[in-house]
């Protein structure tokens, strides 16, 4: 049976120093402190962050994760990795009522360049913008580069100026953004779609 939805204040901004090596790039600035809810210590994924109203994003969830979030009540996860997900994780999925879309999208450092495949992106769009899927929680292996841009075409759609998209996706992969998810951004048509729904916030500017 999937949990209701929890107590989103179970998490508060903080300044996060550290640096990462991973394949993945950068540190997000800010994070999010462990809490206890009364029962237990209840940890976030590596970058998590509410995007928008039931649109939460961040690295991949580990069995550490999993008590913070049951709190969210997600009906679906959005994968973009192409590695199978772990059997844990699945077995928490199956537990909690969870549905898994999985998008298969390589990550690696620049040079060489990877292209972003702009069909995998707006299928996993459709996916985000479809109530019924929602709470939802976006996530690659760090929730920096795919996860950045995936929620950067968002913002395209919220009608966020590139400049705001731009520094959001930096706020992530810091000093390891790379260029080609900057100009995929920039580029990716969002013609084919409706006028985002009611959930959606509206351009910061």
């Amino acid at each position: 049976m999937r949990l209701e939805n929890g107590d989103r204040s179970t998490c508060r901004p903080i300044v996060n120093s550290s640096s990462d090596e991973d394949d993945d790039g950068g540190l997000l600035p800010e994070s999010y402190l462990p809490v206890l809810d009364g029962e237990g210590l209840l940890v976030p994924p590596l970058n998590f962050a509410m995007v928008d109203y039931g649109v939460f994003r961040s690295g991949f969830p580990d069995t550490a994760n999993f008590a913070f979030l049951q709190t969210l009540g997600l009906r679906s996860i959005i994968y973009l990795c192409p590695e199978r997900y772990p059997e844990d994780n699945v077995e928490f999925l199956n537990a909690n009522g969870i549905r898994l879309f999985q998008f298969a999208i390589e990550g690696s450092k620049e040079p060489p360049l990877v292209n972003i495949p702009e069909e995998t992106i707006k299928e996993a769009l459709k996916v985000v913008l479809d109530e019924k899927n929602r709470p939802l929680l976006i996530h690659c292996k760090r929730g920096k580069h795919r996860t950045g841009s995936l929620v950067g075409c968002l913002r395209k759609l919220q009608k966020w100026c590139l400049t705001s998209i731009f520094d959001e996706y930096q706020r992530y992969a810091a000093e390891k953004a790379r260029v080609s998810d900057l100009r995929f951004m920039e580029l990716f048509d969002i013609s084919g779609f409706k006028q985002p729904p009611t959930f959606c916030s509206h351009s910061p500017n």
